[in-house]
């Protein structure tokens, strides 16, 4: 019998750090600023704290799952274990969908940055680019990759603090609060509406921070430095959204940054303006935060496709490793080409009458919160049927904090689901047919 395939242990906690933090920290940079456009800045305010709990207790939850079970697969395996292979399946086609569609946004993200610099390079182009040369980083070793993301995270979290630095002196409390209730004065029931539709953006500030648990079967002491790496994680990020938020939002009106893709350098330019060197500067560096989160993000959706490929999910193709780099080099490819096709598909600009950014923003959370709300069950599940399974690391607060992300998964997933029906449509037809396909390929095989 063929021995499977596996990942060598190689990462430190720093490195884990950088993984859970880059990970996310372009959500620091885009993608949030919609949610203003709906909620407004007290509204938003209101919401993101709210999803910061969930998350946090997530955190404190998942963290159980992934020391106890350091697989490359994370989710998936937590779920398979409790509930088979459905559960296996929900928990790791929603964790690929949320891992695969996110770094199409980015990479073109990326490529408007590059675009306002140099105009003659088209934006697809450049976004293709950065994807290939960030795919042959994740291929030629982890460690190399890790260290790579550890220095452009480090690098991003400067840039975000000089942004607040050098926007303090015109921040003004008065224009964060002004019409900050979605466009008003006062809270009103048109204001808790536009929070519930600004949920997904909010949850763009945290999302895919659970990728570490992919990094697991590589980290070296798995039981001590993914405990760290989590909640030091989630601790910067939070610290690191409000920051931006708030003094985004001080320092001029706010609503001439919503709906926009570059908030930042748009805020920036009010106090400093068009012509600062300053503002060229943070142009150039919010690459740091683009490339950190792409470039994790890449770590992340090959270990997934691997650890699925591993298990008889998808064709074994999928889960080769490379014979001298140790890399899951295949999946590596396979979700470029994804990501690659959907950039230079225009179809995605038009769904649901929303943006390329919104509508991927919006797959992304979906597949995210689906595989919260199986990881819970899980963590659940498997104390009942395997109460002595060792764990390095026992949920903070339980039950409470799985009941707690379950509860704002629930709200969450509604509300996105309420406004986003042609997203979420396609987003259950994309999970139909991946099982029927594993079904069908299951019965041929057998």
């Amino acid at each position: 019998m063929e021995e499977q395939p596996h990942l060598k242990a190689t990462l430190n906690t720093w490195q884990l750090w950088g993984i859970a933090v880059g990970l996310v920290i372009s959500g620091e940079y885009f993608g949030w600023s919609y949610g203003w456009a709906s909620a407004g800045t007290l509204g938003f305010l209101v919401t993101t704290l709210l999803v910061a709990t969930m998350y946090t207790t997530f955190i404190f939850s998942f963290t159980e799952l992934t020391t106890a079970i350091p697989n490359a697969g994370g989710p998936f395996a937590y779920a398979e274990r409790a509930f088979g292979q459905f559960g296996g399946y929900l928990a790791g086609a929603s964790t690929l969908i949320e891992f695969v569609f996110a770094p199409p946004a980015i990479a073109l993200a990326i490529g408007a940055y590059l675009n306002v610099q140099f105009p003659s390079l088209s934006l697809k182009h450049a976004a293709a680019m950065a994807y290939l040369l960030f795919m042959a980083i994740n291929i030629i070793g982890v460690r190399i990759a890790a260290s790579f993301e550890l220095l452009i995270t480090v690098l991003a979290i400067v840039e975000l603090l000089v942004f607040m630095g050098v926007v303090a002196p015109g921040f003004r409390l008065s224009n964060f609060m002004a019409n900050g209730w979605a466009g008003q004065n006062h809270f009103t029931l048109s204001t808790l509406q536009g929070m519930f539709a600004a949920v997904p953006f909010a949850i763009w500030f945290f999302l895919a921070i659970e990728g570490v648990a992919m990094a697991a079967e590589e980290a070296e002491r798995p039981s001590r430095s993914i405990p760290i790496a989590y909640i030091a994680g989630i601790g910067t990020l939070l610290a690191l959204a409000m920051g931006v938020m708030v003094f985004a939002g001080g320092v001029g009106d706010w609503r001439l940054l919503a709906n926009i893709n570059d908030p930042l350098p748009q805020a920036m330019k009010i106090i400093v303006g068009p012509s600062s060197g300053w503002l060229h500067m943070l142009v150039w560096l919010g690459l740091f935060g683009l490339i950190a989160s792409l470039h994790g993000i890449i770590f992340g959706y090959s270990r997934q496709i691997f650890a699925l490929a591993r298990s008889g999910y998808l064709p074994s193709l999928f889960g080769k490793v490379h014979p001298r780099l140790g890399t899951p080099y295949v999946a590596i490819l396979a979700g470029g080409v994804v990501g690659i096709a959907a950039i230079y598909s225009d179809s995605w600009i038009t769904i649901g009458g929303q943006s390329l950014t919104a509508n991927i923003v919006t797959m992304s959370v979906l597949g995210a919160l689906v595989m919260y709300a199986t990881s819970m069950l899980a963590l659940f599940r498997l104390r009942k049927t395997e109460p002595s399974m060792p764990r390095p690391f026992r949920a903070r607060l339980y039950p409470f904090s799985p009941l707690w992300t379950l509860a704002g998964v629930g709200v969450c997933l509604a509300s996105v689901i309420y406004y986003n029906l042609v997203i979420a449509a396609l987003f259950v037809c994309l999970l139909a047919a991946g099982y029927l396909l594993l079904r069908l390929a299951k019965r041929q095989s057998a």
